[in-house]
This record gives structure tokens, C-alpha cells and sequence, in this order.
């Protein structure tokens, strides 16, 4: 491909689905999870992802901007000047992206808490993708085959199949699908409809060119963000000021006029909440994990997850929870219902204790 490529990792939340291990001061980009022979961070292992590009941009939040360098060391730091979920700052990172190269880049945007053991598979994904984008002037996302029924991803519908003339580097077609629709969080009778369908889980990966998104985005809620960016002195403090927080699905993907969607080629998690260590690291011989230095005594119990800081924890008679311990906190919740780690984070951050 004749242009260049870009790859955009946000890095600005905490990750309050893995408190207490992430904390307001730790956010979950910062730790080492979901690989015990890997002890770099989730943001470091995402950097060492971006060999497709020719640039690596990481969007972070201004109290963590200090500290991304020293787990991804090439690439450059972009401060959001407030944080306000995924949609004013991939919008951010997307037009900085045009000052990190020489010419019009394709920007690739990847979360950086994710377990993809195949980096290579990974990055020719990207790479084709990235194609895509540059080909068709369309908004890519990529999606995953579902593995399970979850009802914690969001699912795109995919519409028809359509094949490129270009060539990837690999040689293969440049092949992608037309983007039907997205479905957020779908309850179990809608999820298990979706996979027998054919849907993908979002895995939250975009691909596109500057132009297309700030063509999509203007009729949106990212409007006065794209107008204070996109002039001949952008002002991107007044158009943060001027949005409220909002993801980029629910901003401009789900009412994108023209978007893919890219199949996944690769293994994929998502490191969100504690239940996901049950599914990427190996089990004993009862079904339970054991992650972040922890000891263990079990007795009687299985299919546990145990993550600490080098505490000890000792488990008897239980089975199907999430343990976890790290500084002066402890939690404990049943692994379907991790997702609600959330509800108790919202309860510390209004009394200050997160």
C-alpha cells in the first residue's frame, strides 16, 4: 500500500471491571495480565503488536501521560485534554495522526487491553484491514468469530461479501464484508440468535482514513469536536468542552453511512474483567487459575479465579468465584457476574476510595 499507517492504542481508561488490581493511580493498561510468561504490560505487549505501522501513537489521559513511555517506548504520546470515553479521544488521536507521517495515513485504533497470543496473525489482519480502509473510503471494524454466547461484547451484522482487485503484501484479495448493524450488549435470547447467525463480537478495532471519520463524524454527537479539530487553527480544548463523553460505537459507528467489517484472523480476549483470566491462562486439575503472584490452598474448590499481589489465599468449599486481592483491598464475586464489578467501583469513586 502506498500509504502510510498509523496505529492508535488508547490507553486513557482505568479499567474499573479489574478493580482492585486497577486503580485510579494503576489503571489495567499498566498491568502485566492474562500471561504468565510475559511480565510486560497489557499496553507494552499491544505496542509490540504495531509492526504493521510506520507510526504508533498511544492516546492516554493527562495523569498517565508520564508514565506511558516507559511501556511503549517508540511510540508517541497523545494527551486527551479530558477524558470523555473513547469517542472525543479516538477522534483526538485520529487528526494527530496526520502530523506523525509524511502523507495521508490510514489509522488503525486498538484498545490496549487484549490477549492475542499470534502476533503475526494479528498484524497481517491489521494489514489487510488498514486496505480496506485505504480502498474503499469505508469505516473497517474488525470482528471476531464468537467462540461462546457472551452477552458482555457488542455484535456486528455483517452484510454482503465484497472482494478488492488490491492485493495485500501476502498476496491475498482484499476482502471484506458490508457493515448491516451494530448490537450492543444483546440479552442471552438475542446473543444466541446472533451466533447461530453468523454475527462477529466487536472487538472494538477500527480502521479508516482521517477523512472518512471526520466525514462520518460531523452529523453526530462529534460534531463540534470534528469542526474545532479539522480548521486551520484547531482548538481541540474548546471542542472537548464542547462534547459530552461518549464511545465511538454508539457516536458514529452504529450510524456510519458507509462501514466493513474485517474478520479477525487471529485468537482474541478481551482482558476487561476478572472472569477473562479463566479463559487465557491454564487451570489445576480442579478448574482453578491462579494469576498476578498469588499462593493458593484450595480445598474442596474449583473453577475459581485468584489473582493477589504475592498474597496468600486460601479457598475451601466454594467454587465458581473471582478472588482477589491487591494492596489493603479484597473482592470477591462469582466469575458470571463479573461484569458488575463495575456497580461497586461507581459506589468507591462517589465516596473517594477508588
Amino acid at each position: 500500500m502506498d500509504r502510510p499507517v498509523v496505529a492508535v492504542i488508547l490507553a486513557g481508561g482505568t479499567g474499573s471491571r479489574l478493580y482492585p488490581a486497577s486503580r485510579s493511580d494503576r489503571p489495567k493498561q499498566f498491568l502485566a495480565l492474562g500471561d504468565p510468561d510475559d511480565d510486560r504490560s497489557l499496553l507494552a505487549r499491544t505496542a509490540a503488536r504495531t509492526g504493521f505501522a510506520d507510526a504508533t501513537l498511544v492516546a492516554t489521559r493527562p495523569e498517565f501521560a508520564d508514565e506511558v513511555p516507559e511501556h511503549a517506548p517508540d511510540a508517541e504520546v497523545v494527551v486527551e485534554p479530558a477524558g470523555k470515553d473513547t469517542g472525543p479521544a479516538i477522534l483526538y488521536a485520529t487528526h494527530r495522526a496526520r502530523e506523525a507521517v509524511d502523507g495521508d495515513p490510514v489509522v488503525v485504533v486498538l484498545p490496549a487491553d487484549h490477549h492475542v497470543p499470534d502476533g503475526d496473525a494479528f498484524e497481517t489482519t491489521m494489514a489487510r484491514g488498514a486496505h480496506v480502509a485505504a480502498d474503499t473510503d469505508r469505516l473497517v471494524a474488525f470482528g471476531v468469530e464468537p467462540t461462546r454466547p457472551a452477552t458482555g461484547y457488542g455484535y456486528i451484522e455483517p452484510g454482503d461479501e465484497r472482494t478488492g482487485d488490491e492485493r495485500t503484501g501476502d498476496g491475498s484479495a482484499v476482502d471484506y464484508r458490508e457493515l448491516a448493524a451494530f448490537h450492543e450488549k444483546p440479552d442471552a435470547d438475542s446473543v444466541a440468535r446472533y451466533v447461530d447467525a453468523g454475527y462477529y463480537w466487536n472487538a472494538g478495532i477500527f480502521a479508516w482514513t482521517p477523512a472518512a471519520l471526520f466525514r462520518e463524524a460531523r452529523d453526530t454527537p462529534l460534531g463540534p469536536l470534528a469542526d474545532a479539530l479539522d480548521g486551520d487553527d484547531p482548538d481541540p480544548e474548546a471542542g472537548f468542552a464542547a462534547v459530552d463523553p461518549v464511545s465511538i460505537d454508539y457516536a458514529v459507528m452504529e450510524h456510519a453511512e458507509r462501514a466493513a467489517v474485517v474478520p479477525a484472523a487471529f485468537a482474541w480476549d478481551d482482558l476487561g474483567a476478572w472472569d477473562a483470566l479463566d479463559r487465557v491462562l491454564d487451570a489445576d486439575a480442579d478448574g482453578n487459575v491462579v494469576a498476578g503472584g498469588a499462593e493458593t490452598l484450595a480445598v474442596d474448590a474449583a473453577d475459581n479465579v485468584v489473582a493477589a499481589d504475592g498474597k496468600h489465599v486460601s479457598l475451601v468449599g466454594v467454587e465458581g468465584l473471582c478472588v482477589v486481592a491487591y494492596d489493603d483491598r479484597v473482592l470477591v464475586v462469582p466469575k458470571e457476574q463479573a461484569q458488575r464489578v463495575r456497580d461497586a467501583v461507581d459506589r468507591l469513586k462517589e465516596s473517594g476510595q477508588f
